[in-house]
């Protein structure tokens, strides 16, 4: 089967579909209102190149949050997952699995205070089938498009960031009955920008890592994935006691 699956990539049968952000100074990153404190954006240092140092090479440090642009948020990330694994413990077979995709751009088209009711899941199941185990629920809201635009992605207004998310009854839903892995988004975080107004607040947070389900954010290209069909895989850096990681993100899709 595996050699079936590397002829298939060879042949060009199945797509290889980056769904990432790329990773630079300009990448947005969550920005938390005070008295919370903020992580360091990403920031790349030059240590020396081709030069007498470094005469046949070159190579920089970077700097960085674990919390930025698309990556992982591990259980221990949140106050309900804090005895929970680290990104690091993460399972491999966990960070692989079936990609189900919800299409819900038109709603945050006209919202972007839109949330995702635990009816929207249910509706989508009905068109496209059950979501099997392990697999990554995808929110496709459209928001990759404003990824250029930091103001516009962060969703920076009076009274609050206003980008779309899920609501506090679906989050716990998703926790507690749906057999998923994981919740990706194309925000910048798990939550809906003014999740804090939400009870209990940042549900997604709340919910999703308090049961051993992880977070996802900042994807891109989930508008060239199909609802059900397509393989993710999850490539968070293994940082032992991290809360996450910026993670490379991939799509499987067949041609």
């Amino acid at each position: 089967m595996l050699t079936e699956l590397a002829t298939a990539l060879a042949g060009g049968r199945i797509r290889v579909l980056d769904l990432t952000t790329p990773l630079s100074a300009d990448t947005p990153s969550l920005r938390l209102p005070e008295p919370f404190v903020n992580l360091i954006d990403f920031s790349l240092e030059r240590v020396a190149a081709f030069e007498p140092t470094a005469p046949a090479w070159q190579h920089n440090n970077i700097h960085t949050g674990e919390h930025i642009g698309t990556h992982v948020d591990a259980p221990c990330h949140w106050i309900t997952g804090r005895d929970g694994a680290d990104v690091s413990e993460l399972p491999p077979e966990r960070l692989v699995g079936p990609a189900c995709v919800m299409d819900f751009a038109d709603r945050a088209a006209a919202d972007p205070d839109w949330l995702l009711e635990v009816a929207d899941v249910e509706g989508w199941i009905a068109e496209h089938g059950a979501v099997p185990e392990g697999a990554w629920l995808l929110l496709r809201t459209g928001w990759d498009q404003y990824g250029g635009d930091r103001e516009r992605f962060l969703g920076a207004a009076e009274g609050g960031s206003h980008t779309p998310g899920v609501s506090a009854a679906c989050a716990r839903w998703l926790a507690e009955e749906v057999p998923i892995s994981g919740f990706g988004v194309e925000t910048v975080g798990i939550d809906a920008g003014n999740a804090a107004m939400l009870e209990p607040p940042f549900p997604a947070h709340n919910f999703l890592l308090g049961a051993d389900k992880y977070g996802l954010t900042s994807l891109r290209n989930l508008a060239q994935l199909p609802p059900q069909g397509a393989v993710v895989v999850v490539s968070p850096l293994p940082i032992v006691g991290g809360t996450g990681s910026p993670a490379r993100v991939l799509a499987l899709v067949d041609v």
